[in-house]
């Protein structure tokens, strides 16, 4: 369960208007907190990043589902179902325990500015530029927008 605080942030980021990318962010954001704060750990920063957008979805952020064949889309098409039972308890518990004995360098500050990287390389130059000046516009907004009240 997210913490409450995210849920706000998330939710105002909706009220804002944000993409649901950026409402995704605040649950990904909890969860590599949580990763540094030795809560549990995560093998590489993909994991922490399929953990809090997992999260969003049961939050209700309206995000695609995830790759086919990925182990969150077995989970998360299980899920779409109806709800005969509930969660198994054990299940529950085995998927932490797991989860507790993984390092906690996949939420590094090196370990995901590599996986930025190796995301952006994926996107096409005009895509990132397109990205790059469209943050550039939400910034001067942004400013001057808390300039003004």
């Amino acid at each position: 369960m997210p913490e409450k605080e995210t849920l706000e942030r998330a939710r105002e980021d909706a009220r804002e208007g944000k993409a649901p990318s950026t409402q995704a962010g605040e649950f990904i954001r909890e969860e590599i907190h949580h990763v540094r704060e030795g809560k549990h750990g995560v093998r590489n920063p993909k994991q922490a990043i399929a953990i809090g957008l997992s999260k969003a979805r049961e939050a209700g952020v309206n995000l695609p589902p995830p790759p086919k064949g990925t182990p969150s889309a077995k989970k998360e098409s299980a899920r779409s179902r109806p709800k005969r039972r509930r969660p198994s308890k054990r299940r529950s518990r085995a998927t932490l325990g797991a989860l507790r004995k993984e390092g906690k360098s996949g939420a590094s500050h090196r370990a995901l500015s590599s996986q930025a990287r190796k995301s952006s390389r994926r996107r096409s130059a005009s895509s990132r530029s397109q990205a790059a000046r469209k943050a550039a516009r939400t910034r001067s907004r942004e400013k001057s927008r808390r300039a003004r009240g």
